[in-house]
């Protein structure tokens, strides 16, 4: 119990009885110049309906059975319908009332005291009902706190979904390449991205990216690194030179050993030819034609973690109807309830069945592929896909 709730917890009697109001003040004299009592005095139910109003802080109600005006178990019924699990009532009856006494349980009441009023038994009776009380508005609190946390996390969401983009297709002007990309995080938020730009009127700079952990920490070091490769990608430097230099920033900044996997290439969609690095993540598959492959490594390890470390970048050349998927590993490590994992066997296969699909339904049938292996489980981790495609130009 913390004082400000304690303090905060008025007690209302209600009874017509004048002479009950200096006796309570006299009996409990003690509690109250300590503030561990507050009381409020009505003498029937219509007052104190009207003093519920006048004093939101009270959550315990003392009320007599038989009174003028609005009895308690009327009043009773009223209380009921204000819907307040933080404000309990005991009622106050002769010991051979138990007719109504059971009827005021039944409406609601948390408790009851006979008459004569041992005072004793009051002060027990009060302390236990306020201790019950104390937890209820404690877990109210909790869940107003929940409630915000949940609209900060839905907000955040929004905002994470804004910066990436989702106008497709994002060049439509151009017909010698196509880009398509979707991501589901696990959480309301993310730790995975993707982004792609064009750093000049024959160069695609793309990129994907896995943040390690999930949740807010993963979604603001994703924004930070998403951020960080695109304005340093603009510049149009190497790729080898842009993961270096984001890298440095990364391991400067980074807190709590976090660190992001990427795939960064830039694509000449006048030759085809493609410049990346591969940042410690899942090797893109090249689907052409005669089949599917993976792409070199290029002995990269992680953003975030190595300040020093050199990247190397590779070079491969695309040719006109060949395209690139890019993923991060919530795809293949996706379990159903066997517990076993979707593989890059089955991406495999079904990727072999779609060279020719249009970059849209291969994205939209991956997601459905996997969802459909994982019926039943929560998504484990983030799902992301990008897809390019690249036709050349006649």
């Amino acid at each position: 119990m913390t004082n400000d709730l304690l303090q905060s917890c008025k007690i209302m009697v209600v009874d017509d009885e004048i002479d009950l109001e200096p006796l309570i003040r006299q009996k409990f004299r003690k509690q109250i110049r300590d503030d561990k009592y507050d009381f409020v005095f009505a003498h029937n139910g219509l007052e104190a309906l009207s003093k519920l109003i006048e004093y939101p802080g009270i959550g315990i109600i003392l009320s007599d059975i038989n009174m003028p005006e609005m009895d308690g178990l009327t009043l009773l019924m009223k209380l009921k319908e204000l819907k307040n699990p933080g404000l309990k009532t005991v009622v106050v009856s002769a010991y051979g009332d138990m007719e109504n006494i059971r009827t005021a349980m039944n409406r609601g009441a948390y408790d009851f005291i006979t008459k004569p009023v041992n005072f004793e038994d009051l002060e027990i009776t009060i302390d236990k009902t306020m201790d019950e009380i104390l937890l209820v508005r404690k877990s109210l609190e909790e869940h107003d706190q929940l409630i915000s946390i949940q609209q900060d996390l839905s907000t955040a969401r929004e905002i994470q979904q804004a910066i990436l983009p989702k106008i497709f297709p994002p060049f439509p002007h151009r017909t010698d390449f196509d880009v398509y990309a979707s991501m589901i995080p696990a959480k309301e938020v993310g730790g995975d991205f993707y982004d792609f730009f064009m750093i000049d009127n024959d160069r695609l700079g793309f990129v994907i990216g896995d943040v390690s952990g999930k949740g807010v920490p993963a979604a603001i070091f994703m924004a930070v690194s998403r951020t960080l490769i695109r304005a340093t990608g603009l510049k149009g430097i190497p790729v080898e030179e842009c993961m270096n230099y984001v890298n440095r920033l990364l391991c400067n900044e980074s807190v709590s050993c976090m660190f992001v996997t990427v795939f960064y290439g830039i694509l000449n969609t006048l030759t085809g030819e493609l410049d990346y690095v591969n940042a410690g993540h899942n090797p893109p598959y090249l689907l052409s034609g005669s089949g599917i492959r993976k792409l070199e490594m290029t002995g990269g390890t992680i953003l975030g973690c190595m300040e020093d470390f050199t990247f190397r970048s590779g070079k491969f050349h695309l040719k006109p109807g060949e395209r690139l998927f890019l993923f991060t590993d919530g795809v293949t490590e996706a379990f159903n309830k066997s517990d076993e994992a979707f593989g890059e066997e089955k991406l495999e296969g079904y990727l072999n069945q779609c060279p020719g699909h249009p970059l849209q339904d291969v994205v939209k049938n991956v997601f459905q592929e996997v969802n459909t292996f994982s019926a039943g489980m929560p998504q484990s981790d983030d799902i992301t896909v990008l897809t390019v495609h690249y036709a050349g130009r006649s």
